[in-house]
């Protein structure tokens, strides 16, 4: 990494910061060591605070379609059968059809969830950028024609990533989910991909106290390991600036937990 040339170019655009959040390098790795001594002689302090969790659940893809079911937890598997019976369908589905489908149920999701969503462009951008390129994928999981879930996929150099989703309460029983997550290993699959990131997980996977808890066990039935990145890292260019900016981004999410627990 050129980090001279990644300071020139921030400092030529009035950059505070860089923020590096949760490098893709896991703790126990043996590149470990070496990550942090990059950042560190670069001149890179640790991050405040982290935009996304340093836990992941990452699933092997290369076993066999079996394999891949007898390694899921008994439940996973039944449920997926089960919505199977049920006569729910999944379909990969293109265009701005998929889109609102999606961002519907994530909506519905994220207010029924209490947590928070980006701005409706910014998944429209995602989809239609990365979608052209063939990164993006979306799947819906519908009943008698009725959209009941819906997960966004990235597949990108050999992992797919399932970064957002959303359901509805309406017949939750069926298990819609757990049959898109089902499909969704097989797409990745199908696209040649050897791991399924299922973009981040509570930091102990047994706490059931975690508020964190129920979409990390939900993720982790699907036979995927429990990993931890290394922390995230800031390059400061403004000190002042910098400082100034962390207090008031501390003051911003304890407003907007403060809302949330209001509204």
């Amino acid at each position: 990494m050129d980090f001279e040339a990644i300071r020139k170019s921030l400092e030529e655009n009035n950059c505070i910061n860089l923020n590096f959040d949760v490098p893709n390098v896991l703790a126990d790795s043996e590149d470990a060591d070496l990550a942090r001594k990059v950042y560190e002689d670069a001149g890179c302090v640790l991050s405040p605070k982290t935009t996304f969790t340093p836990y992941n659940l990452l699933l092997d893809l290369t076993p066999s379609e079996e394999d891949l079911l007898k390694n899921m937890h008994h439940k996973q598997r039944y449920n997926i059968r089960y919505a199977e019976k049920k006569g729910v369908v999944v379909k990969e589905e293109s265009g701005s059809k998929a889109f609102d489908i999606f961002y519907d149920l994530a909506m519905k999701t994220a207010d029924r969830q209490g947590f928070y969503m980006h701005p409706r462009d910014y998944y429209k951008k995602l989809w239609e950028i990365l979608g052209l390129a063939g990164i993006a994928h979306i799947l819906v999981g519908y009943f008698n024609g009725e959209p009941l879930a819906s997960w966004m996929f990235f597949d990108y150099d050999g992992v797919l990533y399932y970064p957002y989703g959303g359901s509805s309460p309406k017949h939750s029983n069926l298990q819609a989910s757990t049959l898109i997550g089902w499909k969704g290993m097989l797409l990745g699959k199908r696209l040649g991909c050897r791991t399924m990131d299922l973009w981040g997980a509570c930091e102990d996977p047994d706490d059931k106290n975690d508020p964190e808890w129920g979409f990390t066990n939900f993720k982790k039935k699907f036979g995927a390991k429990h990993v931890k990145y290394i922390s995230s890292y800031d390059l400061v260019l403004n000190t002042i600036m910098y400082e100034t900016f962390n207090v008031a981004n501390k003051a911003r999410w304890t407003l907007l937990k403060m809302k949330k627990k209001v509204f």
